[in-house]
């Protein structure tokens, strides 16, 4: 332990962006214009480390630097320690050149888990940059595992997709058959899924977890929906389209919540359970989160938290209770 102690007290950083430049340019002489120094430096830098580690690190030749095995065990190691640090700093920094923090959403849940969180962020962190990414639960896992994006708000996906990322739950909701308001259907009490299925559709679109959901909600019945549907992903051109129109659009409600609360859309009196679909959080499993990201997720943790509270008070408005009989009284 004193010895490995002594060791790592002589590495330098400069040692490791040496190496690391070394490993990813093959020759010292593109090392060291990667590193803007002079190739003796960089000579100077890899002898000093090999000196300190007591191995050779690499066979130097006309064709280049080769790692030795010695240096394959190393590189695993140097460069994990480097992107440590990396996160590390990023993680401290809180400026306007603090590196974009980078999430992906579904569409319908951009405008409003992601947008509280994010509004959330602002009141913490303001400075901190956040860039989002919307699109299908597949592309954005794709993204996540590219490591083009830090998190992804969206759905369990198959568990080949999964490998190497977590999933969790942040809430789950039931479909809403949403229209605008004085339609006729919203004047109708329940309307059956006959009276639904021909009226316009906005639905989401084929593939997408969701537009299975409706599938399955009209199978269920024995119903196919008319010819006149619409399928998109975009809320704000399903909101103009539902309010433009008699079109009736499914959607998870959190999509439209903005628009439920000021009664320019209504949600119709319809059975749709069996539609929910888990929403959460994807992140990868060999990346710890830098500050500004795990304040995000905090952030998204909190909006999920709401939505779950929010989704049992109305369950119990909807169920009412249960009224005792009174006991028979004998003559």
């Amino acid at each position: 332990m004193a010895e490995r102690d002594a060791v790592l007290a002589r590495i330098r950083l400069r040692h490791l962006q040496a190496f690391l430049a070394v490993v990813q340019c093959g020759k010292l002489r593109r090392a060291a214009d990667a590193l803007s120094i002079s190739q003796p430096a960089v000579t100077k830098t890899l002898n000093e480390l090999e000196d300190v580690l007591g191995v050779k690190l690499f066979e130097r030749g006309r064709r280049g630097a080769t790692l030795t095995p010695e240096a394959e065990v190393f590189l695993r190691h140097a460069q994990a320690s480097v992107n440590a640090l990396a996160l590390a700093v990023d993680g401290v920094r809180k400026g306007h050149d603090e590196t974009p923090l980078r999430l992906g959403a579904l569409p319908t849940v951009a405008p409003s888990i992601v947008a509280g969180a994010v509004l959330a962020l602002r009141a913490r962190r303001p400075l901190t940059p956040v860039r989002v990414t919307t699109g299908r639960n597949g592309e954005l896992i794709a993204l996540l595992r590219q490591r083009e994006l830090d998190a992804v708000v969206g759905r369990l996906a198959e568990p080949d997709e999964m490998a190497g990322l977590t999933f969790e739950l942040l809430y789950a909701e039931p479909l809403a058959v949403v229209a605008r308001r004085g339609h006729p259907l919203a004047r109708a009490g329940t309307p059956s899924a006959v009276a639904i299925a021909g009226r316009p559709l906005v639905l989401p679109q084929g593939g997408t977890v969701i537009r299975h959901s409706v599938d399955s909600y009209f199978a269920g019945r024995g119903i196919v929906p008319g010819s006149g549907v619409t399928e998109t992903l975009s809320v704000s051109l399903a909101r103009a389209l539902v309010l433009g129109s008699d079109a009736l659009w499914f959607t998870p409600p959190s999509a439209a919540a903005g628009d439920l609360a000021a009664g320019t859309l209504v949600r119709l009196r319809v059975d749709t359970a069996g539609t929910e679909e888990p929403v959460g959080l994807l992140l990868r499993t060999d990346t710890p989160p830098s500050a500004a990201l795990a304040a995000l997720l905090a952030a998204l943790r909190a909006e999920g938290s709401a939505r779950r509270g929010n989704a049992q008070r109305r369950r119990r408005v909807a169920t009412p209770p249960t009224t005792a009989r009174p006991a028979s009284s004998k003559a």
